[in-house]
C-alpha cells in the first residue's frame, strides 16, 4: 500500500504578470522517485522553489506528508525533511568536504547558539557525532578518502555528489534534486544514478528530480511529470510519458515522430 508523501495542488506563481506555473497538480508517493521534465522555460525549477519554501506560490497549495507547507519559509520547509540541491555548485569552496557536509547537519543540533559559541558538553558531544555521521555517509556513498579534500581538488562529477552527501546530512525524507547530472561524463552520470538508487534502496528515502538527461530520467523514475510553458502537459510512467504525442510535441514542436530523446 503506497503513501503520498507530497500534493502539489493547483499551483500558480506569477511574476509581474508572467505565469511560470499554471494550475499544476500531481502527487508522489513515499519511497518513489518522481521526475519533472519539459523544455527550458518549462517551469521546472520555479516549481523546486516553491515547493522548498523559496517562493510563495501566488495560488494553490503544497502538501508534505498530510501538512500544508505552502506558505513557510525555506528553513521551516527543511525542518518537516525537505532536502534540495541546485542547478550551480553550492559548496563553500575554503571548507574540506567533511566541512561541507557538516553544514548539512546544522538542522540536528540543538545546543543552541550560547552553548556553541563556548563548546559546551552538549555542544562538544553533537560535533563528535555530526563529524561521525559526516564519515558514515561519505563512506557509504565511497567517498570517505575525499573527506579531507577542498571541493576544487574533485572532479566537477564529485563535486555534485559532494551536493548530493549534504542533502543526505539533513535526513530528510524527501530529497529535491536540481538537474544533479548537469555538466556530468557518462560515467558521472552511471555513478550518481547508481547512488541515488542504493540511498532509495537502503533508507526509503523519496526523490523529486530535475533532469534534461532523458534517458536517465526514464531509467530512474517511476512516474514522471512533463510541464511545457508552466502547464503540466503529461504525467505517468516513463513508458506512458514516452508514448504521449502531446509530449513529442513539445520537444520537437511536431507530433510527427518520437524525438531520439525519448526513444527507448
Amino acid at each position: 500500500m503506497t503513501t503520498v508523501l507530497l500534493e502539489v495542488s493547483s499551483l500558480q506563481m506569477k511574476f509581474q504578470g508572467l505565469m511560470a506555473l499554471d494550475n499544476v497538480s500531481f502527487t508522489m508517493d513515499a519511497g518513489s522517485i518522481t521526475s519533472v521534465i519539459g523544455p527550458n522555460g518549462a517551469g521546472k525549477t520555479t516549481l523546486f522553489n516553491c515547493v522548498t519554501g523559496m517562493y510563495r506560490p501566488t495560488a494553490g497549495r503544497v502538501s508534505f506528508d498530510g501538512a500544508d507547507i505552502t506558505a513557510l519559509a525555506a528553513h521551516k520547509v527543511s525542518r518537516h525533511g525537505i532536502a534540495r540541491t541546485f542547478q550551480n555548485l553550492a559548496l563553500f569552496a575554503g571548507l574540506t568536504v567533511r566541512e561541507n557536509l557538516l553544514v548539512g547537519a546544522y538542522r540536528q543540533g540543538s545546543s543552541g547558539l550560547l552553548q556553541g559559541a563556548f563548546l559546551s558538553p552538549r555542544a562538544r558531544a553533537e560535533q563528535r557525532a555530526a563529524v561521525a555521521a559526516a564519515d558514515e555517509v561519505l563512506d557509504f556513498l565511497g567517498m570517505l578518502d575525499t573527506a579531507d579534500l577542498l571541493p576544487g581538488e574533485l572532479s566537477y562529477g564529485k563535486q555534485k555528489q559532494v551536493e548530493f552527501a549534504r542533502a543526505l546530512m539533513q535526513k530528510a525524507r524527501l530529497v529535491l534534486l536540481d538537474e544533479p547530472m548537469a555538466g556530468m561524463s557518462g560515467s558521472e552520470k552511471i555513478a550518481m544514478t547508481e547512488l541515488i538508487r542504493r540511498v532509495q534502496q537502503r533508507f526509503g528515502m523519496s526523490f523529486l528530480i530535475v533532469e534534461h538527461d532523458i534517458p536517465v530520467i526514464m531509467d530512474i523514475s517511476d512516474k514522471i511529470v512533463v510541464l511545457d510553458f508552466g502547464r503540466k502537459i503529461s504525467e505517468g510512467t516513463p513508458a506512458q510519458v514516452q508514448a504521449d504525442e502531446v509530449v513529442i510535441a513539445a520537444y520537437l514542436g511536431t507530433s510527427h515522430g518520437a524525438p531520439a530523446a525519448l526513444a527507448a
